[in-house]
C-alpha cells in the first residue's frame, strides 16, 4: 500500500515537473483537480514509495496508466514500455501537432503512450483549443511538430 505524500515531497515533485503532467503536458494551474503523484514504477509492479519512483501526473492518465508498464504501439502492434519521465525525455518523444492541439508520438514509445494514455481524448482537445486561445497552451518550452501525417 502506498503511504502518504506529504505536502511538501508533493510540492517537490510538482516543481520539478514545472506543474505540468508528466505525460499530457497539461498545466496544473489551469485545471480544477488537484495533479496526483504517480508512481512511475506501479507499486504493484515492484515499483518504490521514493521521490525517485514519483511523477506529476493529471487525474486522467494516471487513472489510464493504472498499473501500466507497456502498451502495444499502434504502428507496428509491437508491446512497448511506456514513456517514463524519469529515464527519457518528453520532447524526444512527443511533440505537439502543427495546430497545437494534439500530442504527436514521434518514437514507438510516444505513440503507444498517446495511445494507452488516451492523450488526445476529445475533451482535452476542447480544453486546450480553449487555453490556446488565451495563450496557456501549449507550454513554452515543448515543441511543434511541423509536418504530421496522421
Amino acid at each position: 500500500m502506498a503511504a502518504k505524500i506529504s505536502e511538501l515531497l508533493r510540492q517537490q515533485v510538482a516543481q520539478r515537473a514545472k506543474g505540468l503532467c508528466e505525460d499530457c503536458h497539461a498545466a496544473e494551474q489551469w485545471q480544477y483537480v488537484r495533479f496526483t503523484v504517480d508512481h512511475v514504477l506501479p507499486l504493484a509492479q515492484g515499483g518504490l514509495d521514493s521521490v525517485e519512483n514519483f511523477a506529476l501526473a493529471c487525474f486522467h492518465c494516471n487513472r489510464k496508466k493504472g498499473t501500466k508498464i507497456t502498451a502495444t504501439e499502434p504502428q507496428s502492434g509491437a508491446v512497448i514500455p511506456l514513456f517514463n519521465p524519469w529515464q527519457q525525455i518528453w520532447e524526444e518523444h512527443f511533440a505537439w501537432s502543427e495546430d497545437r492541439l494534439s500530442v504527436v508520438g514521434l518514437t514507438v514509445v510516444g505513440r503507444a503512450t498517446v495511445m494507452a494514455l488516451e492523450l488526445n481524448r476529445e475533451r482535452i482537445l476542447k480544453i486546450r483549443a480553449a487555453d490556446l486561445l488565451v495563450g496557456r497552451h501549449p507550454p513554452p518550452d515543448d515543441p511543434i511538430q511541423q509536418t504530421v501525417s496522421f
